[in-house]
C-alpha cells in the first residue's frame, strides 16, 4: 500500500480494504487508476532487476528458465520478459521512464520491445523518441499499431524484411484450457494462407450449416478444422498416443474419481470413460505401489526390454520433470539425471523425461540435477534456490493395514 500514498486520499485506501464501508465509484475508478500506475512502476522495477541478471549471465539462454521458475512463469513468458527487459534498459530508455511514470504498463511495454527487436540500436531509439508523446495511457493494442508505425517509419527500407523475419517465426503451439478442452494455434503464418485456410473453413462450416446441423458456426467451424487436420476423416484413420490416468473402478464405472491426461491435467470420470472407449484406444495394465501411488510396473509384453524401460520411464513421469514445464514425456527426452560417464546407470531409477530445453538446460553452468531414490527430482539453480520434482502418483497414497497379531 505504501506505493499508493500520495496518489490517492488516505481515507479512502483504508475504506476500500474494510467490507463495511462502501466508497463510491468515483473513488473506487481512482483508486483503481491508482493501483494501476503503482504497479507500472513495480514493473519498471521488476525488468531492471531481469536485465541486470542477464548482463551477469552474459544472456545465457538458461536465464529465462530460472525466471521462470523464480517467478512461477511459463518459459515463453519468462524468455519475452529477459529479452524486453534488455530492450527497455538500453534501447527504449524513454519507454521505460514512461513506466516509472505510472502511464504504461508493462505488457504495453513489451509491445514497444516485440516491434523494435528487429531495428538497429540507433533506429531502435530513434523509435523511442518518436512514441514517448504518443503511448501514454494508450492500451496494449494502440501502442502495437502505434510501435509499428514508428518502426516502419524510421526503416521503411526495412520492413519487407521484418515481414520475412516474421514469417520465418511461424510455429504451432497447443495451449491447455480448461477441464476436458484444449486450444491449437498457428502462430505469424504467412497472412494470405491464414486468409485462405479461414475462408475455406467458414466455407465449409456455413455449408454444413445450412444442411440442417444444429451446432452453431463457431462450433462447426472448429470441428471442421480439426477434422482437416486429422486427414478429413474426423481423425477415425489417426493413431495419437496420449497417457490417461485412470484407476479401475474409475474405467469400469463404479465410482466417478478423476482421471488425468498427461500434458492437460484432470478430466472428469465420464469423459476419461468416453476417451478409454474409443476404438483405437489402448488399455495397458500398470502395478502401483499401494503406500505411495507410484508405478512400479508397467505391462510391456510385445516390447522389447529397452523399449519397455522407455516407456515405463515415460508412464511413470507423464511430462517434463522440470517443475512448471507440462510437455508431455512422449515429446520428450529421455536423460540421465547423472550423466552416464560419471557413474549414471541406464535403469529406472536413474532416468527422468525431459524437454529438449530442458534437457539442454541441464548442462549449463550452475545447474545442478539430483535424482533421490523415491524418484524426487531436486533441481538446484545458479542462485542456489532448489526446486523438487516428483512423479505424480496414479492414486492417493494409501495407509499401511496392520497384521494381525501372532497367536
Amino acid at each position: 500500500m505504501a506505493l499508493l500514498e500520495g496518489l490517492i486520499d488516505p481515507e479512502v485506501l483504508a475504506a476500500v480494504n474494510d467490507a463495511a464501508i462502501v466508497v463510491d465509484d468515483k473513488d473506487s475508478v481512482a483508486l483503481a487508476q491508482a493501483a494501476s500506475v503503482g504497479i507500472a512502476r513495480l514493473e519498471a522495477v521488476r525488468f531492471r532487476a531481469l536485465a541486470q541478471l542477464n548482463r551477469h549471465r552474459d544472456g545465457a539462454r538458461s536465464v529465462a528458465q530460472e525466471v521462470a521458475l523464480e517467478l512461477s512463469l511459463v518459459d515463453n513468458h519468462a524468455g519475452a520478459m529477459v529479452a524486453g527487459a534488455d530492450a527497455l534498459t538500453t534501447r527504449l530508455p524513454r519507454t521505460l521512464s514512461l513506466m516509472d511514470e505510472g502511464k504504461l504498463a508493462g505488457f504495453s511495454a513489451m509491445k514497444v520491445a516485440s516491434a523494435t527487436v528487429w531495428l538497429s540500436d540507433e533506429d531502435a531509439r530513434a523509435v523511442d523518441a518518436l512514441l514517448e508523446e504518443r503511448i501514454a495511457d494508450k492500451n496494449p493494442d494502440q501502442v502495437r499499431k502505434a510501435a509499428n508505425h514508428a518502426a516502419n517509419t524510421v526503416d521503411p527500407d526495412g520492413a519487407g524484411r521484418r515481414a520475412e523475419k516474421h514469417r520465418e517465426g511461424r510455429r504451432l503451439t497447443l495451449r491447455h484450457g480448461e477441464t476436458g478442452v484444449a486450444s491449437i494455434e498457428v502462430e505469424d503464418g504467412p497472412v494470405e494462407k491464414v486468409a485462405a485456410a479461414y475462408q475455406r473453413i467458414d466455407r465449409e462450416a456455413r455449408a454444413l450449416r445450412s444442411g440442417g446441423e444444429t451446432r452453431t458456426l463457431d462450433q462447426l467451424r472448429a470441428d471442421v478444422a480439426l477434422d482437416l487436420l486429422l486427414g478429413g476423416q474426423g481423425g477415425t484413420s489417426e493413431r495419437s498416443e496420449v497417457f490417461l490416468y485412470m484407476d479401475l473402478f474409475t474405467y469400469l464405472g463404479l465410482n466417478d474419481a478423476p482421471a488425468e491426461l498427461a500434458g492437460h491435467g484432470t478430466i472428469p470420470a465420464t469423459l476419461a470413460r468416453h476417451i478409454a472407449a474409443g476404438e483405437t484406444s489402448v488399455v495397458r495394465r500398470i502395478i502401483t505401489d499401494p503406500l505411495s501411488g507410484q508405478v512400479l510396473d508397467l505391462g510391456r509384453d510385445r516390447y522389447r526390454p529397452t523399449a519397455g524401460l522407455a516407456e515405463f520411464v515415460r508412464v511413470r513421469d507423464r511430462e517434463c520433470r522440470r517443475p512448471g514445464c507440462h510437455r508431455p514425456a512422449q515429446a520428450c527426452d529421455i536423460d540421465h539425471s547423472l550423466p552416464w560417464q560419471h557413474g549414471g546407470h541406464t535403469a529406472d531409477t536413474d532416468l527422468i523425461d525431459l524437454c529438449r530445453r530442458d534437457h539442454r538446460l541441464k548442462d549449463e553452468p550452475g545447474w545442478t540435477y539430483r535424482l533421490a531414490s523415491d524418484g524426487t527430482l531436486t533441481i538446484t539453480t545458479p542462485t542456489g534456490q532448489q526446486y523438487d520434482s516428483a512423479p505424480p502418483p496414479l492414486h492417493e497414497p494409501r495407509p499401511a493395514i496392520d497384521k494381525p497379531p501372532p497367536f
